[in-house]
């Protein structure tokens, strides 16, 4: 559904990616794991089109998608729920998530994402017209994705969703995310909390200075050795 051939992305003259190439198959949970740097989170703006490779190809049901500006990825499917939830704060929760379906003009079917999204999150619909601004942390992670969800995509892709919460709202992010791959979306997912994020993975690449290291089923690099001993603490 959507793959990296040998990308190369430079910010000046550092070598974020160095030539990775990685599938992510439809219908599946993928996800980056890596200390700070590893170049996670540039992997998810080279796809989005917020950074611009420097060669390689990105590769979107069979068409290439390298280099396109972002509005054109989301309207082909792909969205992105960005690290540090990047939510408006001085609009509130039903003005954010209207935002998210900007690339849209079917007003019924955007209504009726709007009820998906608070059956997905009903603290979201309780606080419809609160200032995104003056939600809790995990609120406002729960409002990042259900605004990127807003673009009906077919791929999400989530930057760091647990950074900063608290185990318990960890715990409901990551059923959340259960949820929405249980109805079909593909997610590509960037986490440094590699325990939770392997235990919810069909397949895990691990990324170390924008090089691929190790890659697998989730369940199988949950119980390598060389990940338990780098990520794990074990």
């Amino acid at each position: 559904m959507l793959s990296l051939e040998n990308l190369q992305v430079y910010y000046g003259a550092i070598h974020a990616i160095k030539g990775i190439s990685i599938t992510i198959p439809k219908g599946k949970v993928v996800t980056l794991i890596g200390a700070n740097g590893a170049g996670k989170s540039t992997v998810l703006r080279a796809i989005s089109g917020l950074a611009k490779p420097r060669s390689g190809r990105i590769v979107y049901n069979q068409a290439e998608i390298t280099g396109w500006p972002p509005e054109n990825v989301v309207r082909q499917g792909i969205a992105l729920a960005p690290e540090g939830r990047r939510i408006l704060p001085h609009l509130t929760v039903f003005e954010n998530l209207q935002l998210g379906a900007y690339s849209r003009s079917d007003k019924a079917g955007i209504a009726e994402d709007i009820d998906k999204v608070n059956g997905l999150f009903p603290r979201l619909q309780e606080r419809a017209q609160q200032k995104g601004g003056t939600l809790s942390g995990g609120e406002q992670q729960m409002l990042a994705v259900a605004r990127a969800l807003m673009s009906r995509p077919q791929v999400l892709m989530l930057d760091e969703p647990s950074l900063g919460l608290a185990p318990k709202l960890v715990a409901e992010v990551f059923e959340i995310i259960r949820a929405i791959n249980a109805q079909g979306c593909t997610v590509l997912l960037v986490e440094q909390n590699a325990f939770t994020a392997l235990r919810i993975a069909d397949y895990a690449y691990v990324l170390e200075v924008g090089t691929i290291v190790l890659e697998g089923e989730g369940e199988a690099l949950l119980h390598d050795e060389r990940v338990r001993a780098a990520y794990l603490g074990g």
